[in-house]
């Protein structure tokens, strides 16, 4: 096989006839895989400027998208200066000639949208405040919200307008299921309520762990009345034994379930190292029976501030924690917590 970073050539057969080769370019290639773009986009003899933390910022790549992430003291700019060196060296080596395969291109084919930069600061609205004079020409920049792979962070995290924008996104598929639900079999009706409705309770959920309850009931009462839809259970019929008929999880039992499975794959290697790497197993300062039940550190933070439920991992019987699989893991996990739920 042909690797696609490789020059291809290609010609026409009509009846006995063949047409010149033509050297196509490794991006034309029919084989050309997102991997393999990135592999010739950033060849190994001209690494991309984030490779290796240059500048002692994290970050996250996903498809055209860059996310950067770092943490700044409002009297200390020093992280600032690094910020803003991170993105002018970006733009510079987006536009900068770059040696490729022994080929040198006239630029790296990339833009810096500038109208698509977003900055989104982190933390009590004082040291917001605080920090607003030191960003420079960061300051353009700077959102009250941002949308991250379809979830709309805000300053305080209290994810809030994402509540508010699933509130209303499901009460409008509800009420367009409503209209033809009286055609509808129960086996379908419940396919288009987990279609439109389960599928963005459940999104990125880990996020909600520790939010008020206030935030936590208006999920809840989307998915009580997609119950009532669903068994056409008047508004007066208590709605937990229908969730229970159902075999639903409630939004917050949803939620450990998220969060639970999420450790699990951490502790066993399945999670990806940004996950995996925020975890460390306990290990008491001398020997004792806990040393081997599979238990994580807990950090040095107020309960209050990061929820009861945060640290509910502790909570699961031991055989579920060493559950043989994930799907052995999800499918106790789910017996127990829906037993906690409902009796």
């Amino acid at each position: 096989m042909v690797p696609c970073t490789a020059k291809h050539s290609q010609s026409i057969h009509l009846q006995h006839a063949y047409s010149p080769n033509t050297t196509t370019h490794p991006t034309w290639s029919p084989t050309f895989t997102k991997h393999t773009f990135t592999t010739w986009l950033f060849p190994p003899t001209q690494p991309p400027i984030l490779r290796g933390h240059k500048h002692n910022i994290d970050f996250h790549s996903y498809a055209d998208d860059t996310q950067l992430y770092i943490s700044v003291e409002p009297n200390k700019t020093t992280a600032l200066q690094s910020l803003t060196s991170c993105l002018s060296a970006v733009t510079h080596w987006m536009s900068n000639n770059c040696i490729c395969y022994s080929k040198v291109l006239p630029n790296n084919f990339l833009k810096l949208n500038e109208s698509k930069t977003e900055l989104l600061l982190i933390g009590p609205k004082d040291k917001r405040e605080a920090l607003l004079p030191s960003l420079g020409n960061l300051n353009q920049y700077v959102r009250e919200q941002v949308t991250s792979l379809g979830v709309i962070l805000d300053s305080d995290l209290s994810l809030k307008p994402h509540i508010n924008k699933v509130t209303k996104t499901a009460y409008f598929h509800l009420r367009n299921i409503a209209k033809v639900r009286p055609f509808l079999t129960k086996k379908d009706a419940e396919k288009l309520v987990h279609a439109f409705i389960t599928s963005r309770l459940d999104y990125c959920n880990a996020l909600f762990t520790g939010l008020p309850k206030k935030s936590i009931e208006k999920l809840q009462l989307i998915q009580n009345s997609a119950a009532r839809l669903l068994t056409k259970t008047r508004k007066m019929e208590h709605i937990t034994p229908v969730l229970a008929e159902l075999h639903w999880l409630p939004v917050s039992y949803r939620i450990d379930f998220k969060v639970l499975l999420l450790v699990f794959k951490a502790v066993n290697g399945l999670a990806p190292c940004y996950i995996a790497d925020a975890l460390s197993s306990y290990t008491p300062a001398r020997a004792l029976r806990s040393a081997d039940a599979g238990l994580l550190r807990i950090p040095n933070a107020p309960p209050k501030r990061i929820g009861e439920s945060a640290f509910s991992y502790y909570a699961l019987p031991q055989h579920i924690r060493e559950a043989e699989s994930v799907d052995i893991f999800k499918r106790q996990l789910k017996t127990y917590l829906f037993n906690q739920a409902y009796t």
